[in-house]
């Protein structure tokens, strides 16, 4: 067994498919096919199952694909960490986020990525719980994440404010003359909803249900790109965080702030305080802290 192998078994979880999972491991379909038979042999279970097409994993190989991101992980911290005995910050950090939150998390990658040219990103979105999971688990290094649910014996925390909101919109659909908008306002235009049980979903549903108004949802999605896509079309507006971006992705798209706004709980960066730690991830941890810390 070796590490390649336990690459290309996440690969064909990551993909679906072997194909794509040989492509992005920069090898030949039956080279994969190969390797993980070999490592099937070498553990004598049956990980995936086969048909004309790639048909998922069997519950002995959900139970190995686990230990193997445990294992990879293991190793590309390893790595990051010779790195950091030579006194480079290279390698890969894997950073969660909740969708839809006032922070822009390019403003973090920006900075590392100048100061750190080597260092690569794996910027993934989750909710809180899965973040907090993930940090947990040694699966993520750093989260973005709503502060309601964390336990801050458990995580260091830099906060990094509240979510306020506003109505985005496209000009070419939809037209408003107000610099700000009344929440009663917002029951007469069709809004794009995250779908429910999403905690910016459920912070938005509750403002609703304080004022004694409902929204006029004409769209549900767990994605927020989806959402955008509404917006262009003409679709629907969306009740969105105010300066995290979205409206700099069209010259058309605009973000009216909505009047007493915001979600309750804010946003903070975490790190787990029990090793292992990577040393990547406290080294970008500290370069936040620098950055953010006076927010």
């Amino acid at each position: 067994m070796d590490i390649k192998q336990l690459k290309f078994l996440i690969a064909l979880d990551q993909t679906r498919h072997f194909g794509q999972a040989a492509a992005l491991c920069h090898i030949t379909q039956p080279t994969l096919s190969m390797r993980l038979r070999n490592l099937e042999d070498e553990l004598d279970l049956v990980l995936v199952k086969r048909g004309q097409r790639f048909e998922g994993f069997t519950e002995a190989g959900e139970r190995i694909l686990a230990w193997a991101r445990t294992l990879l992980a293991a190793h590309d911290g390893l790595q990051a960490e010779a790195a950091s005995c030579r006194g480079q910050v290279v390698g890969s950090l894997r950073l969660g986020t909740v969708p839809l939150a006032s922070f822009n998390p390019m403003h973090l990658l920006l900075p590392l990525r100048e100061k750190y040219p080597e260092l690569q990103f794996q910027l993934s979105s989750h909710s809180t719980e899965q973040i907090i999971d993930g940090l947990s688990r040694n699966q993520l290094d750093l989260g973005i994440c709503y502060l309601d649910q964390v336990n801050a014996s458990f995580f260091e925390v830099i906060e990094l404010g509240t979510t306020t909101m506003g109505l985005l919109h496209d000009t070419r659909h939809f037209q408003f003359e107000q610099a700000q908008l009344q929440w009663n306002a917002l029951a007469e235009i069709p809004l794009g909803l995250l779908s429910k049980g999403m905690h910016y979903r459920q912070s938005l549903d509750l403002s609703f249900r304080s004022r004694s108004l409902e929204p006029l949802a004409v769209l549900e999605s767990d994605s927020s790109f989806q959402l955008i896509q509404a917006i262009t079309t003409g679709v629907c507006c969306a009740v969105m965080p105010l300066h995290c971006g979205l409206e700099d992705l069209s010259e058309h798209l605009r973000i009216i702030p909505i009047v007493d706004a915001s979600i309750h709980s804010p946003v903070g960066l975490l790190l787990r305080r029990s090793e292992p730690r990577s040393a990547i991830a406290e080294q970008c941890f500290t370069e936040a802290r620098g950055l953010f810390q006076s927010i």
